[in-house]
């Protein structure tokens, strides 16, 4: 069993991150400072903004996950779990392979397992390919997937009908959630719950 993070922490996917909001660059600049002397060993993924720095772990570490909080609170910041999310695109494939070969060559990203491409640079989306057993000519092929932390699934799918979605289907809640838009773009709402 994997030793607990720090509760500004929370589980997406295959990675663990937190978000600490800031009321300006130079804090942010100030916190991104204070990483770079903890992470020596597995530097974590930072994305720093005017408003707030994004922390991701791709190998959890409880230890660094305390100490960037540390880092945080010594400078009068805090997480907003609401603020994190993954984004990756799927798209549905009888030829999973072939499919999966072409988006690899068109962006340039590297492929993870048998179905999975991450951007090398943490830039863009992840993009996965689920594959189909028979053709769906008649249901889009590619939607979005958004993995959400557990405790901000609810209040997500709450603003997505709210915003005039509607519910396709909860058979695999609270792993995934499926919606779709009002002309039936669909997209899912994900945790971590059930998963690796």
């Amino acid at each position: 069993m994997a030793e607990p993070l720090h509760d500004d922490w929370r589980v997406l996917y295959r990675v663990v991150a937190a978000h600490f909001r800031t009321e300006s660059f130079a804090q942010g600049v100030a916190l991104v400072e204070r990483i770079g002397r903890l992470a020596t060993e597995n530097p974590p993924r930072v994305d720093l903004r005017p408003a707030g720095v994004t922390v991701t772990l791709v190998r959890r570490d409880a230890e660094l996950a305390r100490g960037i909080s540390a880092a945080a609170a010594g400078l009068g910041l805090t997480a907003d779990p609401s603020a994190v999310q993954l984004v990756d695109v799927t798209i549905d494939a009888l030829a999973t392979p072939a499919v999966l070969a072409f988006w690899r060559a068109l962006l340039g990203y590297r492929q993870f397992g048998d179905d999975f491409l991450g951007d090398p640079h943490g830039r863009g989306p992840g993009f996965g390919v689920q594959p189909l057993d028979s053709p769906r000519p008649q249901r889009n092929r590619v939607h979005i997937d958004v993995a959400v932390p557990e405790d901000q699934a609810e209040a997500r799918i709450a603003a997505a009908l709210a915003a005039g979605g509607r519910l396709v289907s909860d058979a695999h809640a609270p792993k995934w959630w499926v919606l779709a838009d009002p002309e039936g773009n669909e997209a899912c709402i994900a945790t971590p719950r059930g998963r690796d």
